[in-house]
């Protein structure tokens, strides 16, 4: 076979080169499969970071919502609610015996999560 029996997917040049007016080599596609990066095409998850990553350190998010726990937290501090939340039973229990700390404690806690400085019993940053 020949250089100009090849088959080709545009004229003037084999499958698998390029020609000038093309960047990338042409890959012959199959019934079904999208190329990467394809409109319409979901990007594939990672099983580490289910709810994804932080965009600046790389760190996987947390299953829990800032907001939920900043909100348990304004509104059930007392009780230590948005701690339980999150798994951190020791602060949990310590506001809890305190009543929140008079609600002081809790106030400034809730307001903490929803700025996302704090993070859950993982050490994960929260999610939005």
């Amino acid at each position: 076979m020949s250089t100009d029996d090849q088959p080709t997917d545009e004229p003037g040049g084999p499958a698998g080169q390029t020609s000038p007016g093309q960047p990338y080599p042409s890959q012959p596609m199959g019934p079904g499969q999208p190329y990467p990066g394809a409109p319409g095409v979901a990007p594939v998850p990672d099983p580490a970071a289910p709810f994804g990553r932080h965009p600046v350190t790389g760190e996987p998010y947390s299953d829990k919502s800032k907001v939920v726990a900043g909100l348990l937290q304004i509104f059930l501090g007392g009780f230590g609610a948005g701690r339980w939340y999150l798994g951190d039973t020791g602060m949990a229990l310590g506001q809890l015996f305190t009543c929140g700390g008079l609600g002081i404690w809790a106030l400034i806690d809730g307001i903490m999560m929803l700025t996302g400085k704090v993070k859950d019993k993982f050490g994960r940053p929260l999610r939005d």
